[in-house]
């Protein structure tokens, strides 16, 4: 199961410690604008080595298209691109060649295949999201032209969180310091934070809030398929994601009908027809999804990472014949992937969103 989509599909490759990651989209649509220096940008915001709360680990992450791409616009063809690995440290792993790392896939990929590459975790490491966030800004050059944008930010970390309300926040700040986050003031005391676990050699977890504007009504299924699954299936895929939730999620349990109801009201400012009748709701409870299907109101969702597994102090595990024994990891790592999975939120959302368009297309005549 290495391809992800239906229309739109990514085809992934590479390890943490190999010559390089890559893949393959297949069916992007012919006649976009590639936007090389756009692409760059968005594996930049992913790349090791951006601030002094990621891992330093020092990383170009140069992309290389090499196919799919003619002056300057997709042909229709599948797009291929690597992306080399250039700064391995793969010693730093030799003491974990024998031995199973608590809360990692060491344990689970031996037992499974019978094999595992130690160096870094292999294909498990969060280092193959890089190509994700190729096809998720391919995604997004194919989205921009239908006018749909996507943005995620930081919205916790540890216990300092944001309101949940994401209309109170100006989301264009998020690239303006290092942790993702909004609000100035709420990202320093989160910086402050994933500093002193770092310099404990321990890690913090968070989540991560994500908007899509702009998406139509109409994407989706009403029964297997639905918009709302393939997105938590697409943000459960990601390495440390332990929760999904959509639009009230989890907090409106508590709340009756005729609270949580979203009420449709006529749109003075949309143009209607009998496909599209002119409307809006006075509220939107329902996160832009309904029925499974989107609505064409603001689609948001909240993702839960946990705490970075490889932590810089001694813990007690297993070795490869069940014996007790005890690890210190060495090595580069986040004390908090959040910053660093901000890019990857919005790159799944974005793939997930252009493939239920395409798909959405294919049902009518």
């Amino acid at each position: 199961m290495n391809t992800f989509g239906t229309i739109f599909r990514l085809t992934t490759f590479g390890e943490s410690h190999g010559e390089a990651i890559g893949g393959i989209v297949d069916g992007m649509p012919a006649g976009i604008d590639i936007d090389l220096d756009f692409i760059q940008q968005e594996l930049n915001r992913r790349r090791p080595g951006q601030s002094s709360i990621t891992t330093s680990r020092q990383e170009a992450d140069q992309v290389e298209l090499l196919i799919g791409v003619f002056e300057g616009k997709s042909t229709g063809c599948p797009i291929g691109f690597i992306v080399r690995n250039t700064n391995q440290h793969s010693q730093d792993y030799e003491n974990m060649r024998c031995l199973f790392r608590p809360s990692h896939a060491d344990y689970t990929y031996h037992y499974k295949y019978g094999t595992r590459d130690h160096r870094g975790g292999g294909r498990s490491s969060a280092r193959i999201t890089i190509s994700r966030c190729v096809g998720g800004a391919l995604a997004k050059l194919a989205l921009r032209q239908l006018g749909i944008s996507i943005q995620a930010y930081t919205s916790q970390i540890g216990n300092i969180a944001l309101e949940r309300d994401y209309h109170l926040y100006d989301l264009s700040q998020t690239e303006t310091n290092a942790v993702r986050c909004p609000d100035t003031e709420k990202a320093a005391q989160m910086e402050e934070l994933v500093k002193k676990v770092k310099a404990e050699g321990d890690t913090i977890g968070g989540i991560i809030t994500c908007v899509i504007k702009g998406c139509p009504a109409g994407l989706g299924e009403p029964e297997f398929g639905k918009l709302h699954a393939s997105l938590g299936a697409a943000m459960l895929s990601i390495n440390a994601v332990k929760g999904f939730e959509y639009g009230e999620g989890f907090a409106g349990v508590t709340a009756r009908g005729s609270e949580q109801n979203d009420v449709f009201v006529p749109s003075p400012n949309v143009a209607g027809d009998l496909q599209s009748p002119a409307l809006t709701t006075t509220t939107n409870h329902s996160g832009g999804i309904q029925g499974g299907i989107s609505n064409g109101q603001d689609i948001y969702f909240r993702v839960a990472f946990k705490p970075v597994a490889t932590i810089l102090t001694e813990q007690d595990t297993v070795d490869l014949e069940g014996n007790a024994t005890t690890l210190t990891a060495r090595g580069r790592h986040d004390p908090c992937v959040l910053p660093r999975a901000v890019p990857i939120v919005e790159a799944m959302a974005a793939m997930t969103i252009l493939d239920h368009f395409m798909l959405n297309k294919s049902t009518k005549l």
